[in-house]
């Protein structure tokens, strides 16, 4: 039985429509048709326990009426329909409507439709663009993904029982009420009248200020995520006070936050229990004088009573019900900053993969600041012939990662255009380009995963002998073969730690090596790709690379320049226009900036100071 309502829904299926809507109730039904049938079903098994739940005190108060009227003698005779009418609704019916709705919530809606919302939500934040993940916090997006599910599904499922309770407690109550006399419906009605007054006060109130305590927890999440993925820089330079008061600040904000809403729900709480106290004894009072003046019976007050405490009871669990409802819808809206954002570099309509026939590369009239006035590159124009292998020279600001990241689409041209053989790269799928490409940063990050997955990264498909040839190749092999993890996983088994940390920056360069090894892409680009190698190592890897890039279009960027002297051309840049380009010799001859460069460079590095002297 668990597991026919647990096969309902498939969480993690690929969604059609991954884009959520950006207004609060298209964003909800946009989860909720997904599971439209599982809530159709949902709302009607809370009729059946609505239902059920208010016929008790109506079958009390015949009971009672009987015992008062008939002789013990003949009370089961005469009585025998209502006591099993009872007994069916208690025994049975409640027992069974209440199964199907656990089952329903339980097992098919709250794991499985809170892992829907979350993989939907997350497969379509993890394809923005990588400034969306620059201008915000990892720990705030991950919580606000994570948040969101549960939120969205308790903003349904308790809006439904909610809405189930109001109307069937209450007309059932009016309406029993009324039937044995009109009179007693009106202490029902007037405290319904306080009950709305209440909720239309409190509840506008709580969601704002829900909305804003949900902010103030993501930006708390976001800075303690933020301390211990640089917990290295917070040990280097003792700043581990500063990081309290960084919290702290985040902590204090969040609890003021939060009590402003504790301090409405408190008032709330204190109001309704006045009110509900003044039902029971209103209803009572009015109940015993109209059976004191032989207007009701007395099975009348035995319905009247429980009746109002049921009622009583009810508006509570609404209330907390209610309360839940616009925190969670606070969280969902606070998560829709995120989540329900347009992708800012969407593939076009129609575009088409990429097809590298030989791998020749044009920047033409490209221009590209960062939506800055004064731009990084000013009609850029250069040509990469097929297997040309090219080196990017100049000062930090220059433009050279700007020229990489422009290939890599990672931000759109302010104009322009980039061709890979003769195709606008703006007009490709942005998966088929980068599976085109094969990139080592300085910054290598690796996944918190084993040494074998992070390099299979480059090719998933490949074998364990591709991944060792790969890891040779790389220099990488000797260090991999004596690693052993925290937990006793040892060489290619072995985790590396969150971004590998686990590992040196030599080891890591030389892991992303490998990767890029075993991609062998048709084009290459290294950002410093050696940087953090000893020049032991790295005259090893350099002849791997040499045998790498063989028939294959390359650029590469380094500040030591006897990185890449070797290179066919070398295009220095300076304000993001090219200003000398040849190979290393005829730049050596040409005595510009190149090769005052050259002269000064005290170990291969580029600085500003060099830059002035070459000019």
């Amino acid at each position: 039985m668990f597991a026919l309502f647990e096969r309902f829904l498939r969480p993690t299926a690929t969604p059609e429509k991954p884009e959520p809507p950006s207004q609060l109730v298209p964003f909800l039904w946009h989860f909720a048709r997904q599971a439209k049938w599982l809530f159709v079903a949902l709302f009607v098994v809370e009729l059946l326990v609505a239902l059920s739940d208010s016929s008790v005190p109506w079958f009390m108060g015949r009971i009672v009426t009987m015992v008062t009227k008939t002789p013990p003698e003949r009370f089961l005779a005469t009585g025998w329909p209502w006591l099993l009418g009872m007994a069916i609704v208690v025994l049975m019916v409640r027992p069974g409507v209440t199964l199907t709705r656990y089952l329903i919530t339980n097992q098919a809606i709250a794991a499985p439709f809170t892992g829907l919302i979350r993989w939907q939500s997350h497969w379509h934040v993890v394809r923005q663009s990588w400034a969306f993940f620059q201008n915000d916090f990892a720990g705030r997006i991950s919580n606000r993904v994570m948040q969101t599910g549960p939120s969205v599904r308790s903003t349904l499922t308790a809006t439904i029982t909610t809405v189930w309770y109001i109307m069937v407690y209450g007309v059932s109550a009016v309406a029993l009420t009324a039937r044995a006399d009109g009179w007693l419906s009106l202490p029902i009605l007037l405290w319904f009248a306080g009950y709305a007054a209440l909720l239309l006060y409190f509840v506008p109130r709580m969601r704002e200020r829900s909305k804003v305590s949900s902010i103030a927890r993501s930006t708390l999440m976001g800075r303690i995520v933020d301390s211990y993925t640089n917990i290295l820089t917070v040990k280097l330079f003792a700043r581990a006070h500063e990081e309290d008061q960084y919290v702290r600040d985040a902590v204090d904000s969040h609890v003021g936050y939060f009590l402003a809403s504790q301090r409405l729900l408190t008032a709330f709480g204190a109001l309704l229990d006045l009110l509900n106290a003044l039902l029971i004894a209103g209803s009572g009072a009015l109940a015993l004088v109209l059976w004191g003046y032989g207007k009701v019976e007395v099975g009348t007050i035995a319905m009247v009573l429980p009746l109002s405490l049921q009622l009583s009871n009810m508006s509570r669990q609404i209330a907390m019900r209610i309360t839940e409802i616009f925190e969670d819808i606070g969280v969902v809206q606070e998560g829709m900053l995120t989540i329900a954002q347009p992708l800012q570099l969407p593939d076009p309509e129609n575009a088409r993969p990429l097809a590298v026939r030989a791998g020749r590369i044009d920047f033409k009239n490209v221009s590209f600041g960062y939506g800055r006035e004064a731009g990084v590159l000013k009609d850029f124009n250069l040509t990469i012939h097929p297997g040309e292998k090219i080196g990017l020279v100049g000062r930090s600001g220059a433009g050279k990662s700007t020229v990489v990241n422009l290939l890599l689409r990672f931000f759109h041209l302010e104009g322009g255009v980039i061709l890979i053989d003769g195709q606008d790269i703006s007009g490709l799928t942005e998966e088929s380009l980068r599976a085109q490409i094969s990139v080592v940063t300085q910054d290598t990050s690796l996944l918190h995963r084993s040494i074998r997955e992070n390099i299979r990264y480059g090719r998933p498909e490949a074998s364990d002998e591709d991944i060792l040839r790969a890891a040779k190749l790389a220099h990488a092999d000797d260090f991999i073969a004596e690693l052993q993890d925290w937990q006793d996983r040892r060489g290619f088994e072995a985790h590396v730690g969150e971004r590998g940390v686990k590992l040196s920056g030599g080891q890591r360069q030389r892991i992303a090596i490998a990767r890029v090894i075993l991609k062998d892409a048709p084009i290459l680009v290294f950002d410093e790709a050696t940087s953090a190698l000893d020049s032991e190592v790295e005259a090893a890897i350099q002849s791997s690379l040499g045998t790498l890039m063989q028939g294959k279009t390359v650029m590469a960027i380094a500040h030591r320049l006897s990185t890449i002297a070797q290179m066919d051309r070398l295009i220095v840049l300076e304000r993001g226009r090219i200003v000398e380009q040849g190979s290393h010799r005829e730049l050596i001859a040409l005595n510009g900036h190149y090769a005052a460069l050259w002269r000064r460079q005290a170990g291969g590095f580029l600085d500003a100071a060099d830059m002035q002297a070459a000019e």
